[in-house]
């Protein structure tokens, strides 16, 4: 027995460090079977002109599996000696497949996101989150920081001239090499799936057939950013209905209501990016402590809305006193997290907005700030919320204008052009659910371009009670952040 529980304890210490690193493969979300396209899902191969090259990586055993295997054993039937032979073998088959997927992990993901991307990422996430916000007070807004950054880096292959030198500049980049390095190893340390969730990342370029598009463009865009590149009559339904089901296919059709499109003959090319998350809480919330309470939202109206209940005796938090609101994390078993600032009593979560001190907050754990520990009692709503933006004009505030001026904007490194051309469109649509077993949220950015004419000896508690308006954010590896948003109202 004594084997047995040392065998089971090493697996649950080398589990833990594997789960940190996410598995990797050539997955796509679990697809609804009876809510798909069959129709769309031919043009989709009809249109195909370049293949989208994904990870194959080994699975990731999962300790559950071993468990399982575990208890397929039996001891009096086997005898000591048998039994502990197995154990052995199953141990070491299980040893041997964890470690071949973690190395496989660290060669794919290479050297990691380094220190220098990792604050430009955030100043850059702080700026555009400031922007939408602002502009949807009391709304709620949800954004993936990660989903845009990867889309403007794919539209700045597009363009060239002051046009790229002012998506390079949003994204706090040098230079269209350093923007290739950057964007590759995001979409690398990115793209993930565990035993338990996954994080799958995909892009899209849709150019219009009557248009030649430059090979060497396309193949960055293939090589760099893992992109699919499809050719198709532009203005045409069948289009439509297969840029909406390639987004449906990659969101898990989280977002099927966004996801509407509609092409002219003038459209020069669609851009898109997906990104779609699904993790488990490495606690999970127990049902029967879940309760009807009520959320008092943006306008001061009361609504009814479940609630999930738990402590945690020693978690570390953000007690900003000055600018009077808490920030505290709860745990993926994959390593990601979900972070929530909660605005103190009498404090709006929209004055924290317009001082900065709400972005500010949710990215403290990344700015080496002085965490405090204690329990932390949980009072959090299960709530599924979403926004579908239009970021034309937030990107102009932000400085990205060329591209939307048709005597301004260069579009040679895709396509050459007889007649003028501009970015028309920019939307970013993103859902997050939450519920007792964890979380599922997904994103996607459309891109269109027509043709114109301390420890402490008494640990303090505090109460995360997100009965008001709060703001959460999502994040991944190195604390990047992949969802950001505001809850204002929770029907």
């Amino acid at each position: 027995m004594k084997k047995v529980l040392g065998l089971l304890l090493a697996a649950a210490m080398l589990f833990s460090l594997a789960a940190c690193g996410a598995e990797e493969r050539n997955a796509q979300p679990e697809r609804n079977s009876d809510t798909s396209d069959p129709l769309a899902a031919q043009y989709l191969a009809d249109y195909m002109l370049v293949t989208a090259r994904l990870p194959e990586l080994p699975d990731m055993p999962s300790q559950e599996e071993l468990m399982a295997a575990f208890e397929q054993i039996d001891y009096d039937k086997m005898g000591a000696e048998a039994y502990q032979q197995a154990q052995e073998k199953i141990w070491d088959d299980w040893d041997t497949r964890s470690r071949a997927y973690a190395d496989a992990v660290r060669e794919f993901r290479g050297d990691g996101v380094d220190e220098q991307f990792t604050g430009g990422f955030l100043d850059y996430t702080k700026a555009t989150a400031l922007q939408l916000f602002s502009a949807h007070s009391g709304e709620n807004v949800i954004y993936s920081p990660a989903n845009l950054y990867l889309a403007l880096a794919m539209l700045a292959e597009t363009v060239d001239g002051e046009s790229r030198a002012q998506l390079l500049d949003l994204l706090n980049l040098d230079s269209i090499e350093q923007s290739r390095k950057c964007a590759d190893s995001l979409w690398r340390n990115l793209y993930s799936e565990t035993a338990y969730g996954k994080c799958l990342v995909a892009n899209s370029l849709w150019g219009n057939e009557k248009y030649e598009m430059k090979p060497d463009t396309l193949a960055v865009l293939s090589d760099t950013y893992h992109s699919s590149v499809y050719r198709a009559p532009m203005g045409d339904g069948k289009t439509d209905s297969a840029i909406a089901e390639w987004v449906n296919e990659n969101t898990n059709r989280l977002l099927s209501e966004a996801a509407q499109f509609e092409t002219k003959p003038e459209t020069l090319f669609m851009l898109l990016s997906t990104l779609y998350f699904k993790d488990q809480w490495s606690d999970t919330f127990h049902e029967g402590a879940t309760s009807r309470d009520s959320f008092t939202n943006a306008r001061g109206a009361e609504e009814e809305i479940d609630f999930m209940h738990r402590t945690d005796d020693a978690l570390s938090f953000f007690r900003d006193a000055e600018n009077g609101c808490t920030v505290a994390e709860l745990r993926f078993r994959s390593g990601n997290a979900m972070r929530f600032l909660l605005p103190d009593e009498g404090v709006t979560l929209e004055s924290l907005i317009e001082s900065g001190a709400a972005v500010g907050g949710l990215q403290v754990y990344d700015r080496g700030v002085c965490l405090e520990v204690g329990k932390v009692h949980w009072s959090v709503p299960k709530f599924d919320v979403s926004s579908d933006l239009q970021l034309i004009d937030a990107l102009k505030r932000l400085g990205v204008t060329d591209v939307f001026d048709d005597e301004k904007a260069d579009f040679s490194p895709l396509v050459d052009l007889d007649e003028a051309a501009a970015v028309t469109s920019v939307q970013h649509a993103a859902r997050v659910l939450v519920d007792e077993n964890g979380c599922e949220a997904a994103a996607f950015t459309a891109i269109t371009a027509d043709a114109t004419a301390a420890l402490i000896e008494e640990l303090p508690e505090i109460e995360m009670n997100l009965n008001r308006p709060f703001a959460f954010m999502i994040t991944g590896v190195d604390g990047l952040p992949l969802f950001i948003g505001t809850v204002n109202t929770v029907k």
